[in-house]
């Protein structure tokens, strides 16, 4: 995406990943997850991120946002199928600006590339989870006409519970 000439947005270009940037994604990972204050929890190395974004079978996809030239921010998300559709969607799991160039558009430029690629696919939505305590990304993606999900709750299976829970078939 470019935009036009005198546009404010000129600066920022988005792309889709390619697999150069797994370190860069990485990157962006270890930032999101200071911010979330969840270093702890990333595990993900450069090998995982070029077997699942860009192996045999890729099962998750990632947009770059890059501004002047240089990597800005990222967005990774894969494909969901709702049932009560019978339509897929797109789940965005990770967006991520950098905070020195935050508020110029960014963000909104991934959301939207994102959105556009959800109706050229004809997915029926596009869905996330946010942290609570993150209010400025709720009044972020409220502005854009995002609204929570009242009456869901995110469960999660991972770990030894998800082992054990494999191995009881």
């Amino acid at each position: 995406m470019m935009a036009e000439p005198g546009d404010s947005t000129t600066r920022i270009s988005l792309r889709p990943a390619e697999e150069r940037d797994i370190g860069v994604i990485r990157e962006f990972i270890e930032e999101l997850a200071d911010y979330e204050h969840l270093s702890d929890e990333v595990v993900a190395t450069e090998a995982l991120l070029q077997r699942y974004l860009f192996g045999i079978r890729p099962t998750a996809e990632a947009v770059i946002a890059e501004y002047d030239g240089s990597p800005a921010g990222f967005a990774l998300f894969f494909h969901t199928f709702s049932t009560f559709l019978a339509r897929p969607g797109l789940h965005l799991e990770d967006l991520f600006v950098r905070p020195n160039v935050r508020g110029r558009g960014i963000g909104k430029a991934l959301l939207r590339y994102l959105a556009d690629l959800a109706v050229e696919r004809d997915c029926a939505r596009i869905e996330w989870a946010v942290l609570d305590w993150n209010e400025p990304a709720i009044r972020f993606y409220e502005k854009l006409g995002a609204a929570p999900m009242a009456g869901w709750t995110v469960y999660r299976l991972a770990g030894s519970a998800l082992r054990e829970c494999a191995s009881e078939r």
